[in-house]
């Protein structure tokens, strides 16, 4: 190997940027976190040439004009790291509006690549360039592609290469601002460079463009306080020549420069025809079948998932049963190992409680990554924006909303697309009352055992959307109490409707699954075994015959865990719950699907084969469906998992909001799971 180099990949959201990148590095591809955030860095690597290019994906931004952390750490990277090429992805049917990061980039000095993607779709639409002279206005190689086809992912490796080797150098374009605006940016470029005062990874008229813009960043760097006056000269008398602020001016200039290049360089442009997407978007965003179809949508996913998962369930469901029966054919018949009790009970009984719902979750997570690779997931935001801002949430909270479905911590980082930190803070509080992945393995065992086939589609829809109401219902009231702030107007782009790619989601859906079944190896193997060792010890030396339920059960209650089961029960039991449920639930704090397991375990010991099918009896046989209702409702609102109290506090910056978090959840889940308990048994309500 001669030699490494290092290849962004930038672009705006829905470019098909993260499509390129799997493209690109395939599976030698890893996902960490960028230094002191929680921001997800993807980055893999790719050989050509004797060359290995490590290839990282940033975070998807319009602009350097940092606001949100993604944006903030897409731009810290270009210009920190200084990367040996820039490729650009760029929609090719969207091309004006997503040239204007291309100009920043020009402007900063980038090695680039410019990668039109989705160019079938352009070509559909009837918008043919000259690509080569495009190229030679905006002094950088233009390649064609259709990322979800694998097309031209050999072009970008090549053209990679011949920038890095500085075979393709072509001239820079100069973008002109007009004679005000460039006067002043020539002198505010001789303030600087006379002062020292400009970084070596910065060139001194960007940072000049920087600070005439306003750009927060750069104005913390620059340590003058008399250019920072001077510029604040500079921006009155530019906001009296022009009309506008000296930012808004400047992005002006940027699109009348965009716009030249595009009318000069056009072969055809779109005829007055609607395309398809118009079309479709007629009927998917109208006011009046917008939301019914969304929540028609929701209902089928649901279903989906629950009647597809069936069969794969009692497959795993067998396997863990001869599981157990094997590990206990290694000891005598009818004795007491504390060994064969461990495994059979603690770790069989306990992660196969959990991986048996791995089916069901991977089926969810495959629904949701075909809505969001064809384009619906960004209408679905647009058509509860307008109900959204009712209740003071922002438009673009509803797609950090959509990620809790899969998991809260990933969802509650997603809030950095947020610019405004009350809307990051509103949203990332309530974010919890959307039913995680983890809370499903919850669902999927209480609803057979309580509710017939027809309704399970309908209750396991009813829960996630009683979860979206009250985080709707608390968001206005940190709204009118804590957090006062006028909700601000939805503004994104919808992408062109495309039909997903089978890598993707399926790449989409194997990340997270994993990430589920990982979980269940290490978190919910070590809390498995101590709650087997809980529930397992002390023995009381007082028992030694009788009828082995009633045994088992004084067991239980001897132990440590049902000493505190029994503790706590006085307060729970208003819910309808007893030690027992009590008992799993603490446990559950830790990670929501643990509560399945150690349910298992409680109700269980002894009897590992057909784990689930086992506890829904013994459910069935101890509880009523108002009692199975309550503990759903109880773990659907109650105080998330340890790492996402953890993750509200690191992405909010205080404790205070983690705890708030955390004590405000489970004061609610309280006061709402005990009103329809004691609601229900007063109606005489067994459902």
């Amino acid at each position: 190997m001669n030699r490494e180099i290092t290849v962004a990949l930038v672009g705006n959201p829905n470019s098909g940027k993260t499509t390129i990148f799997n493209n690109l590095t395939g599976n030698r591809q890893h996902v960490g976190n960028y230094p002191g955030v929680t921001v997800e860095k993807k980055f893999g690597e790719v050989t050509a040439n004797d060359t290995k290019i490590h290839v990282v994906d940033l975070p998807g931004t319009y602009s350097l004009t940092a606001l949100s952390v993604d944006e903030q750490i897409a731009r810290k990277f270009i210009i920190d790291e200084q990367p040996d090429v820039v490729v650009d992805i760029i929609d090719y049917s969207n091309l004006e509006r997503n040239l204007y990061l291309t100009t920043q980039l020009i402007e900063l000095g980038a090695p680039l690549v410019l990668v039109f993607n989705m160019s079938d779709v352009a070509e559909a639409r009837g918008i043919e360039y000259d690509l080569v002279g495009l190229g030679e206005n905006l002094g950088a190689p233009i390649l064609p592609t259709v990322g979800h086809k694998g097309q031209g992912t050999k072009d970008i490796i090549k053209a990679i290469l011949m920038v890095a080797d500085g075979e393709i150098d072509p001239v820079r374009p100069g973008i002109q601002y007009g004679r005000e605006i460039e006067k002043e940016t020539a002198r505010l470029q001789s303030l600087l460079t006379e002062g020292g005062l400009v970084p070596d990874k910065y060139n001194s008229r960007w940072m000049a463009l920087k600070l005439l813009e306003n750009d927060q960043e750069i104005l913390d760097e620059l340590d003058s306080s008399e250019i920072r006056k001077e510029i604040e000269n500079i921006s009155r008398h530019l906001n009296d020549v022009h009309g506008v602020n000296p930012e808004i001016a400047i992005a002006d200039h940027r699109y009348g420069f965009i716009s030249g290049v595009c009318r000069k360089t056009a072969r055809s442009t779109p005829d007055t025809r609607l395309t398809r997407s118009d079309r479709i978007d007629r009927i998917l965003t109208d006011g009046r079948f917008g939301l019914p179809i969304f929540l028609v949508l929701m209902y089928l996913v649901f279903h989906f998932t629950f009647t597809l998962g069936g069969l794969p369930m009692e497959w795993i469901e067998s396997f863990f049963g001869w599981s157990g029966e094997v590990v206990t054919g290694w000891w005598t018949e009818g004795s007491d190992s504390a060994l064969k009790s461990l495994l059979v009970d603690g770790i069989i009984g306990g992660v196969g409680g959990v991986i048996v719902f791995l089916p069901n979750i991977m089926l969810l997570f495959l629904a949701i990554s075909i809505l969001e690779d064809s384009g619906y997931m960004p209408r679905a935001a647009f058509v509860m924006d307008r109900l959204m801002q009712k209740f003071g949430l922002q438009g673009r909270s509803f797609m950090p909303m959509l990620i809790g479905f899969g998991c809260s911590i990933p969802a509650i980082m997603a809030t950095r697309t947020l610019d405004n930190r009350r809307d990051r803070l509103v949203t990332m509080l309530v974010l919890p009352l959307m039913s995680c992945g983890a809370r499903f393995p919850i669902y999927a065992l209480i609803i057979p055992a309580f509710f017939p086939m027809k309704m399970r589609g309908i209750m396991l829809f009813s829960i996630y959307l009683f979860g979206i109401i009250l985080a709707f219902v608390s968001a206005k009231l940190l709204r009118i109490s804590l957090l006062q702030r006028t909700a601000t107007s939805l503004v994104m782009e919808l992408p062109s409707y495309r039909l997903p790619t089978f890598n993707s989601i399926i790449t989409n859906m194997w990340e997270k699954s994993w990430l589920y079944v990982r979980k269940a190896g290490t978190i919910i193997l070590g809390i498995s075994i101590v709650m087997w060792a809980m529930t397992s010890y002390p023995k009381n030396p007082e028992i030694t015959a009788g009828d082995p339920g009633a045994i088992q059960a004084e067991y239980l209650a001897y132990s440590i865990a049902g000493r505190v089961g029994h503790a706590i029960e006085p307060v729970i039991k208003p819910m309808g719950f007893d030690w027992r449920i009590g008992t799993a639930m603490i446990g559950a704090f830790a990670a929501k699907e643990v509560f399945v397991a150690q349910m298992g375990i409680i109700f269980s010991v002894g009897e590992a084969d057909e784990v689930s099918e086992a506890l829904r009896e013994k459910l069935q046989r101890n509880y009523s469906p108002l009692v199975g209702l309550c503990m759903m409702l109880f773990m659907l609102i109650s105080a998330p998992c340890m790492a996402t109290i953890a993750v509200t506090k690191q992405e909010s910056g205080l404790w205070k909001w983690a705890l708030l978090q955390l004590g405000g959840l489970t004061l609610m889940a309280y006061v709402v799971t005990t009103t329809v308990y004691q609601v229900g048994s007063l109606l005489g309500m067994g459902l």
